[in-house]
């Protein structure tokens, strides 16, 4: 019997490993932060090799004298940014100065404005799943200009895109599966049961009507296919050799379909025991989730699709299979506080004193 698990959450800033018992509880974390370049207002950029260097680190710490026969699995949450990779599986730069590090267009970059509204124009019925507008934060809109403004540099030279955390998996395990927790939020593909054909859920004429038949072409295989699982499904043969030596664990461990950040604390909010507090609701669908990191997002989930202007969703088994996810909230209210205190006059000095002693 399996003894431990492992799940690493990217956030926005840094990557946080955890290792958790078979009873659920958190043996020891660990953190480390990543690298963000921001080369003109409304550009954020990542590297995928910084990021996984980073789930190295934080593995290697917490499983630290820990037999790794005794660990089950490991599984990936992060931000819903997103990363293109040549067909040599390296990176392809989607910076215009071209920085060669720079192969992620983070979740916040909104570079894509004009994209997103020419998207908007089309009023197809897709957009009814995302409140009625698509947000820059997605990826039509950032896939488009990179199509339109890096053709030679970038577009050309991609064969695939990967939500970030469907990257990670890809990186664990060689498999280009995606995650449907990542396709049905961010990519505009339409799930509606298990029974249907899996390329069904890319809907041709969507992907013409917004200027990308490319994909339609090449059946979707750049941006996932039908290779598509439901969240916490096994992923390929579980850690590949070099992920395993990467990452120090054992080759063949168990690697679960990942899940954007947000919506893995969604998860786990629904999933508390709350008999402790007297309160004997067991429907996870009377609950909502207040998710707070750098943006504050709110969640809740319902057994029947339910449409609303300005809300995203529903989203078909993003989460959990047979139950709807709708989303609201508000953008980088998080890094408004940090900029906020930032400016601060006692910015400096308190940052100083935090270095020198811990504040908890």
């Amino acid at each position: 019997q399996f003894r431990y698990f492992i799940g690493i959450d990217v956030g926005t800033a840094s990557v946080r490993a955890a290792l958790v018992d078979d009873s659920g509880c958190i043996v020891c974390k660990a953190t480390q932060s990543i690298q963000i370049w921001q080369p003109k207002d409304d550009y954020y950029q990542q590297s995928s090799d910084n990021i996984w260097q980073a789930c190295c680190l934080v593995v290697k710490e917490i499983t630290n004298g820990i037999d790794p026969d005794s660990i089950g699995g490991i599984g990936f949450d992060a931000t819903c940014s997103m990363v293109v990779l040549d067909q040599q599986l390296q990176p392809v730069s989607v910076c215009p100065q071209g920085n060669p590090d720079c192969n992620i267009v983070m979740w916040l970059d909104h570079r894509a404005i004009s994209q997103a509204e020419l998207i908007n124009s089309t009023n197809h019925r897709l957009l009814s799943y995302v409140g009625g507008t698509i947000s820059t934060e997605m990826q039509a809109p950032k896939l488009l200009w990179l199509k339109k403004n890096l053709y030679n540099q970038c577009w050309k030279k991609a064969a695939h895109f990967f939500d970030l955390p469907d990257y990670l998996s890809f990186k664990a395990t060689g498999s280009f599966t995606r995650s449907l927790c990542c396709l049905v939020c961010k990519w505009n593909y339409e799930y509606k049961n298990e029974q249907d054909n899996l390329l069904s859920g890319w809907l041709d004429d969507y992907w013409q009507a917004i200027g990308l038949d490319d994909f339609v072409k090449e059946r979707y295989e750049k941006i996932g296919g039908n290779n598509i699982a439901l969240p916490g499904q096994p992923i390929g043969q579980g850690l590949c050799p070099k992920a395993a030596s990467d990452l120090g664990l054992r080759v063949g461990t168990a690697v679960g379909a990942s899940l954007i950040d947000a919506y893995a604390g969604c998860l786990g909010t629904i999933g508390i025991d709350l008999s402790k507090i007297h309160i004997n609701n067991e429907d996870i669908t009377s609950r909502l989730s207040l998710i707070c990191g750098t943006s504050t997002c709110h969640m809740a989930m319902t057994s029947k699709p339910s449409f609303v202007p300005g809300v995203w969703g529903p989203y078909n088994g993003a989460i959990l299979s047979g139950l709807y996810l709708n989303e609201g909230g508000q953008s980088v209210t998080g890094k408004l506080i940090d900029f906020i205190i930032q400016k601060h006059p006692a910015f400096p000095t308190l940052k100083k004193l935090s270095e020198e002693k811990l504040v908890y």
